[in-house]
């Protein structure tokens, strides 16, 4: 299979430009003419190893934008528009965004070759995510994309919402803390050795904060190309580690004791976990296969295994409430209002006011942390210029106080 770079005009003049992966230049030419376009080039598309290297790593779709996405196709399929006359507006409308728009170019040809949409979105699962295809899937089979669509683009809005006040509220911490390393680095590797070379030209005794501060300076000016290399061994080793069932499930249970962040983390991944099970619901999709999916796209590998395990309990007529307390992981407002939902058969409506439950309490814990980090690296920059200042300033004292 080879890309192939195709330029066309539709029947009202506009220029339509594609991509297509496809054995032969004329099978092309064929799909781009019974779309109802002008075919008037087509070009093969080298592989530029750079060019796939930079998308790989730089060119992403995000949430926003998937988000953005599934907002317009749902609010053009609502006023009655095709599918496919539907994807080729957002297609065309995403030029400037090469990964959309290529992903859009491909449902496009698959749709128009027969493909239902969930079946062609298969290919970017990585991208969109298990909830999303299995989501379009049912509401394909049922006969309701519109309805799945809109409620796909509310979900996705909520979400990209409270990820942007987390996102917000972490930026001014982040950005200090970002510039009191660069700040100390500097002066560990410029500043303190053209400084405290100077004492030991007196051959006197150093104060031990001011040894400290030499050794330390000594150590990053000698051994400085050590940092990256630790650092690039230990994230190759947490992704090698990734892989490991066990590595994750001890590194995710500890990420949940650390105080604070542990608390909020759990929040956040409840709220998204939580509001995913409640859209597949209320897609159609049956419990047990809900479940599975939100194991998979849950960020904690013990809140994955846990919904593993309830759907494992459901799929053997335990009660919903039941293998939730089973887990013994969820809050108690979990099992309380999963027992209420499954009691008036509308667990669906139940589960999304527990998401947004838990989303408000994350963006609290969210200004509770940032006002605590504020005044908390106030003391630590003070801690340490305090520290800088006497380790360079002891020695000049014990030098004049001698004469």
């Amino acid at each position: 299979m080879s890309k192939y770079r195709y330029v066309a005009k539709d029947w009202n003049g506009k220029t339509i430009k594609g991509v297509l992966e496809m054995a032969e230049k004329s099978q092309v030419a064929e799909s781009v003419k019974s779309s109802g376009l002008v075919l008037l080039s087509i070009e093969e598309e080298k592989s530029n190893y750079l060019n796939q290297l930079y998308r790989k790593f730089f060119v992403r779709v995000k949430l926003k934008d998937i988000s953005t996405m599934t907002r317009q196709l749902s609010t053009m399929m609502t006023a009655g528009l095709p599918l496919t006359d539907a994807l080729a507006l957002l297609k065309n409308q995403s030029e400037a965004n090469v990964a959309m728009y290529e992903i859009l170019d491909s449902c496009l040809t698959q749709v128009r070759g027969g493909q239902p949409l969930g079946k062609s979105l298969e290919k970017f699962r990585n991208v969109f995510g298990e909830a999303y295809i299995a989501s379009i899937s049912a509401g394909e089979d049922a006969g309701v994309l519109e309805e799945i669509l809109t409620k796909l683009a509310a979900n996705l809005e909520g979400e990209n919402e409270f990820n942007g006040k987390v996102k917000g509220a972490m930026i001014y911490p982040v950005i200090v803390i970002i510039g009191m390393v660069i700040v100390a680095t500097i002066m560990l590797v410029f500043v303190i050795p053209k400084l405290l070379g100077l004492y030991t030209d007196f051959g006197s005794k150093l104060p031990a904060s001011t040894q400290f501060l030499m050794d330390m300076s000594g150590f990053m000016v000698k051994w400085w190309f050590l940092l990256p290399i630790v650092s690039a061994g230990i994230f190759a080793g947490l992704r090698i580690g990734d892989k490991n069932a066990n590595f994750r499930l001890q590194r995710d249970t500890y990420k949940l004791k650390v105080p604070i962040i542990g608390e909020l983390n759990v929040k956040t991944m409840l709220a998204n976990t939580i509001r995913t099970l409640s859209m597949l619901l209320s897609a159609g999709i049956g419990l047990v296969d809900a479940l599975k999916i939100v194991a998979k796209v849950a960020d904690n590998e013990q809140y994955s295994q846990a919904y593993i395990r309830i759907a494992e309990r459901v799929q053997k007529g335990f009660s919903v409430s039941n293998s939730f307390e089973e887990t013994g992981i969820f809050p108690v407002i979990v099992n309380q209002m999963v027992s209420t939902g499954e009691a008036t058969g509308k667990l669906d409506e139940v589960l999304m006011r527990v998401s947004d439950y838990f989303a408000s309490e994350a963006a609290e814990s969210v200004k509770a942390l940032t006002s605590a980090i504020e005044p908390l690296i106030m003391i630590v920059l003070g801690i340490g210029v305090g520290f800088l200042v006497i380790a360079v300033i002891m020695p000049i004292y014990n030098l004049t106080s001698s004469f």
